[in-house]
Formats: C-alpha cells, sequence, structure tokens
C-alpha cells in the first residue's frame, strides 16, 4: 500500500491496519455517500491481496447474482462445478473455499455492492448472517470487509437491525467527503494549483467528493473545467443526477419530491412544511426517507435555536444536488460556456452566497478552531423570529457552554468585505431581535466569516471576531 495514494483517509487506514493485526476475527463495514472513495480505500489497503472478492450487480435478479457469485469462487480457486442454487449454497462453498486456504495471516473477503446481492425475496441477508454468525465470527483469521453505497440499507439492515446481525458489525467505517484542507491537498497531488478563492467555488459546485474532483483537468481553469464536466454535452456529471438517486433510492419519486422542495428554501424546512410543499402524506414513509436521506448526507437536519428535536429543521446540504437543480435541471440547448458566461450574473452570487453558508456549515470545527474555542462544548442551530423590534433570521449560531453566543454572520465577496453605516444598523437590529425573542441572558458576539476579512472602517467595531476564508482550510483539532 502506498499511502501516498491517500489523502485525508489517515483515521481509516490506522483503523484497518489495526483490525487486519488484531488477534480475531474481524467484520468492517465501510459505507458512505455514491462516489465518496470506498472501493478505492479498501481495493488501494489491500492492494489486491483478496483471499475472495466478489461485486454486487446493480438491478440483476437473484439467478445473475449467484452466477456472478459462482464466477468469483472460480476465480478464488474453489472446486465447485455448478452455479449454487442458493445463497445458503453459495456461502457454503465460500466457507470451504476459505477453510483450504493455508496462510500466515488473516484472509481477506470483500464484498463490494453488498446491498445489491439483496434481491427480492433472495433470502440473501439470512444466508449472509448464517455465514458469519454461525463460522466466520467463531474463526481467530478472518477479515470480512463489506462495502455499500445504499447507506440506508447498511443502516436499517446491519447497523440497527436487532436480528442475527446487530452488535456484531462492530467495525464501521463511515467515510466522509474531503474538507477544504483535503481538497486542496487532493487537488495539488494531481498538479491543480488554483488560488483558494477557486477552490472553494469547485468546493460549492461538487463538494469533497473524490470521484468528482478526480475529472478535474489540471490544464483547464477552473471555470473551463465546470463548463467541461457540467455544461459540455455528454459531459462527465451530465446525466449524474438522475443515475445517483437512482441508485441510491431506487424508483420512489418521494425523495425527488422532497429533495426538490429542499432546494428552493435554502434556510431548509420543517416536516410539516415539508409536507404542505410535496403533498406527500405524514406517515411512516415519510419518517423513513427524510431518515434516508440524513443517512446518506444528502440533506442535514438541525434544531433552530430554543426549540426542541420536534421543530428540526432539514436543509439541503449535498452541493451537487444544489448545484444540478439551480442551473441544469431542464435546461435546452445548453451553452457549452455557460459557467464562463455567466460569471458576472447576478443569480451566481446569490448561489454563491448562500452555497457559503452551507461550506460553513460543514466546516465548524475550523471556525471554532479559528475564534478560539475548539475545547468548548457548544450547540450548533439557526434561528428566524420576530419581537417588538421586527423581524430577523441568523444562519448560524453556536451557542457556548461559557454563557456565550457567537451570532455568525456569513458573505462570501471577491474582496474584503466592506461594513457601511447601514449594514452596522441592521446588524445591531438583528442581534437586538434576538435578545428580545430568545429572551437569552447570554453575552451575544458577533462573528463575521467572509472570503477576504472585514475592511477595518468606522463600523468594523461592532464584530468581536473574524473568520476568513483561509481559515477554513486548517486542519481541524
Amino acid at each position: 500500500m502506498d499511502k501516498n495514494l491517500f489523502i485525508g483517509r489517515e483515521y481509516e487506514i490506522r483503523q484497518l491496519e489495526k483490525y487486519r493485526n488484531s488477534k480475531e476475527s474481524e467484520f468492517v463495514i465501510v459505507y458512505g455517500r455514491r462516489r465518496v472513495g470506498k472501493t478505492f480505500l479498501v481495493k488501494e489497503f489491500f492492494d489486491d491481496t483478496y483471499d475472495f472478492k466478489v461485486t454486487g450487480l446493480y438491478k440483476k435478479p437473484k439467478k445473475t447474482q449467484l452466477k456472478n457469485f459462482y464466477i468469483a469462487l472460480q476465480e478464488y480457486g474453489s472446486s465447485v462445478k455448478k452455479i449454487p442454487s442458493d445463497w445458503l449454497e453459495a456461502f457454503a462453498e465460500l466457507k470451504k473455499l476459505i477453510k483450504g486456504i493455508k496462510k500466515d495471516r488473516k484472509k481477506i473477503i470483500f464484498i463490494d455492492e453488498l446491498p445489491w446481492l439483496d434481491t427480492r425475496q433472495s433470502d440473501f441477508l439470512a444466508a449472509f448472517e448464517g455465514f458469519w454468525n454461525d463460522w466466520g465470527a467463531q474463526q481467530d483469521d478472518i477479515m470480512l470487509v463489506v462495502c455499500g453505497s445504499a447507506t440506508t440499507w447498511i443502516t436499517n439492515k446491519i447497523l440497527s437491525d436487532k436480528g442475527g446481525l446487530f452488535n456484531r458489525a462492530a467495525r464501521r467505517l463511515y467515510l466522509m467527503p474531503f474538507t477544504l484542507q483535503e481538497t486542496e491537498r487532493y487537488l495539488q497531488s494531481r498538479g491543480i494549483h488554483w488560488n483558494r478563492y477557486d477552490i472553494v467555488e469547485c468546493y460549492m459546485t461538487m463538494g469533497g467528493i473524490p470521484y468528482y474532483l478526480k475529472l478535474l483537468d489540471n490544464e483547464l481553469s477552473y471555470l473551463a473545467n465546470i463548463d467541461t464536466i457540467f455544461f459540455k454535452r455528454n459531459g462527465s456529471l451530465w446525466d449524474e443526477f438522475d443515475h445517483l438517486y437512482e441508485t441510491l433510492f431506487g424508483t420512489s419519486k418521494g425523495y425527488l419530491k422532497i429533495i426538490e422542495a429542499l432546494s428552493t428554501k435554502k434556510s431548509g424546512l420543517t416536516r410539516n412544511e415539508i409536507i404542505k410543499e410535496t403533498k406527500l402524506e405524514d406517515n411512516g414513509l415519510l419518517t423513513e426517507m427524510l431518515k434516508n436521506l440524513k443517512d446518506s448526507m444528502f440533506v442535514r437536519a438541525y434544531n433552530t435555536f430554543g426549540y426542541n428535536e420536534k421543530n428540526v429543521v432539514y436543509q439541503l446540504s449535498d452541493y451537487f444536488t444544489l448545484f444540478y437543480l439551480r442551473f441544469m435541471k431542464g435546461r435546452q440547448n445548453p451553452d457549452e460556456h455557460f459557467w464562463t458566461h455567466f460569471l458576472d450574473n447576478p443569480a451566481k452570487s446569490s448561489w454563491a452566497g448562500l452555497t457559503f453558508e452551507q461550506v460553513c456549515k460543514d466546516h465548524i470545527a475550523q471556525i471554532k478552531k479559528a475564534i478560539g474555542i475548539s475545547a468548548l462544548l457548544t450547540d450548533i442551530s439557526s434561528w428566524h423570529g420576530a419581537s417588538e423590534s421586527g423581524k430577523a433570521q441568523i444562519d448560524l449560531i453556536i451557542d457556548r457552554r461559557d454563557r456565550t453566543t457567537n451570532i455568525c454572520e456569513i458573505k462570501f465577496s471577491v474582496g474584503e468585505f466592506v461594513i457601511d453605516h447601514d449594514y452596522e444598523t441592521r446588524l445591531r437590529k438583528k442581534m437586538e431581535v434576538f435578545r428580545e425573542a430568545t429572551k437569552s441572558k447570554k453575552a451575544l458576539q458577533l462573528v463575521m466569516i467572509t472570503t477576504y476579512g472585514v475592511r477595518q472602517n468606522a463600523h468594523s467595531g461592532i464584530i468581536q471576531s473574524q473568520v476568513r476564508m483561509d481559515d477554513l482550510f486548517a486542519i481541524a483539532e
């Protein structure tokens, strides 16, 4: 394994090394959003030194899955003579294969896209549970690694299952998208040396998803890359949206209704507001869909300041989805240089401002570090409300355990942000409305989060702390 290939996966590599060197058999689940690099991590870590490997086939029936499993058994030395008739027989043959291997190290079994093997009425999961519970877990020299992009299946069928696999899947590795710091390192490793403003904008179009970032061409500018990848006819991500949601959530239109409703409200929607916007029934299916979207990290759920969990707000948080729905969906006769031509369009500035707020919410640890409160326990929320002084909305609140609340104002601009008399007045009113409406007794501190900082003038003294774009690239403590 060449560790130089890995960026942002140091923790996962340490864990995999620990599991491989342990004195007992290990069942390891590597899961996370589609395209986040699960298979790459496993493949490079083990350097293809598997004792058995198979990959589930998307939307193929049980018969085809079993034939594929049979071919894999033969490839790794099994003497099986015919295609197994069911999954019990298939795993019995796998058990026979692994038992016949004599090695002084762990025997590595890798099943990629595990959820795709669990076709309707296949009884796959029962056979899989039996293979591991009744035999694999009883050994001391097996490392079973499974991957799956269908995070909901992994969560519901294994991690939250109260049956055969409950508490058996002790080793969980959830791969997160890259942070800004990891994205910068990854781009540099591929010969891309953009300024941080362009890196942040790139992050706002595709997030820290390694597969998307790998598509960037180091010979093209940021703008030209976005045009080529997103807007050129048959570009690499031209049809990604439909494929992404189809493979994760099947044909359910309910998921897309929720996603599209959330895309129109930058601050998010409550459950009741989602029902109103989508006309979906208020039932267990809606609860399941919201949970699945959250588990898959397409939607963020957070509380409104001062309210309990019943007032959860759901906010669309997947950058690619936000970008697609804003600029790509339904476009006819597309301009293949749309993003370059759109450079100074007010709609782009509006999108950038709103999406930069998402970037900040995904880098709370870096913001806390920048204002010197990394060690403090905090609650993160948003707020909107009214008092006798008027109405106000705050997109990011850091409520601290030291009787202080940080009110964060977020601005994305091409240069230093200037606070003039009118803006200072609005800020003071926002703080006043918040104080009156929430009855908060804590000290309120205003934090400005900007790209290039705030210009010092007669009105900038209202700010207690500043966070600049460069601070978001820090390594979190």
